[in-house]
């Protein structure tokens, strides 16, 4: 197959796959003519061929809906004692929000009480309540009940700037219904020792890859990868029958036929391979026979000639 680029005027096709970003984040050929591809929003491929271009690529954040916190709270702890877990958020509009849970021990039991505050918005539900521990340290009771996940919702609407309203769910128990022995209570040392929670904010694109099947791929720096694009190529009915426009660029023609226009390895296409330079393809024992003979068939006729100015020479004298 060939690439399919555009000079603004119209399409042409090459096999030059040297292309670069250039200072508008359009990728291009190295004579100017822009790469053509299909888009891919939120996982789905356009079937519309445009312009390969990344300039104001971000990552959209996604707002965190889970979290599991890993810690110990030290069961020797007098009643009073405080104790407070830092709790790393994204809301929908990526900002980073804090969910401070400060957990105040019982006067009596291995119970502690716990208040939910967040650096932006308020908590309309789920913002307190307590954990029970057993004898051996474990979680034993939510809220004085059986173990279950503890639902919390933050209202975004007079945060700067407004969010909307989150719902999470705090993780503390496995699908069998007992406890996932993050959150403990132990005679130690009261600490925070994990946190997993599925938010992330926005992302500004970092660097890039091509796969076998020309996705072009953006790697971001809030962690996160998305699929971009993916390059088209196009082949021909009878791609020798293509007009050369010179700069390694073709144009379709009536001997060509039209473009069949598709993507890397489906159908008869090819994969790409991406960040490589094609070595030359040129089989110098072969070349190096072709020149000896070459060489060898010129001697041959200069020979040839210089044999017949001799016969004239000759000729010319004995007429004389």
């Amino acid at each position: 197959g060939f690439f399919t680029v555009n000079n603004g005027q119209g399409n042409f096709y090459t096999r030059n796959g040297q292309f670069r970003l250039n200072d508008q984040g359009v990728v291009q050929a190295s004579t100017g003519e822009t790469l053509q591809g299909f888009q891919i929003t939120n996982g789905i491929t356009s079937s519309a061929l445009t312009d390969i271009d990344l300039a104001g690529v971000q990552s959209s954040p996604t707002a965190s809906t889970t979290f599991s916190l890993g810690a110990n709270l030290n069961a020797a702890s007098s009643g009073g004692t405080t104790f407070t877990s830092p709790v790393t958020l994204f809301n929908s509009v990526g900002s980073q929000v804090i969910l401070s849970l400060t957990f105040t021990k019982a006067t009596t039991g291995n119970t502690w009480n716990f208040v939910a505050s967040p650096s932006q918005g308020t908590v309309s539900s789920g913002g307190t309540g307590s954990v029970t521990f057993d004898t051996t340290g474990q979680l034993s009771s939510i809220n004085g009940g059986a173990l279950t996940d503890l639902p919390i919702v933050i209202d975004y609407s007079s945060a700067n700037p407004p969010a909307a309203t989150q719902t999470l769910n705090w993780d503390l128990v496995d699908a069998a219904g007992a406890t996932t022995r993050k959150l403990t209570g132990f005679a130690a040392q009261s600490n925070n020792n994990s946190l997993i929670q599925d938010g992330f904010p926005t992302g500004t694109l970092l660097g890039l890859s091509v796969d076998s099947d020309g996705v072009i791929s953006g790697l971001f720096n809030n962690g996160q990868s998305e699929n971009l694009f993916q390059v088209a190529l196009a082949d021909f009915l009878s791609p020798v029958g293509l007009s050369r426009v010179g700069q390694n660029l073709f144009a379709e023609s009536n001997s060509s036929g039209q473009p069949i226009i598709g993507a890397a390895n489906t159908g008869g296409f090819g994969g790409i391979l991406g960040s490589s330079l094609e070595l030359s393809n040129v089989d110098l024992a072969s070349e190096f026979v072709t020149m000896i003979q070459t060489q060898q068939a010129f001697q041959a006729a200069a020979r040839v000639i210089t044999t017949t100015d001799d016969l004239l020479t000759e000729t010319v004298n004995l007429v004389r």
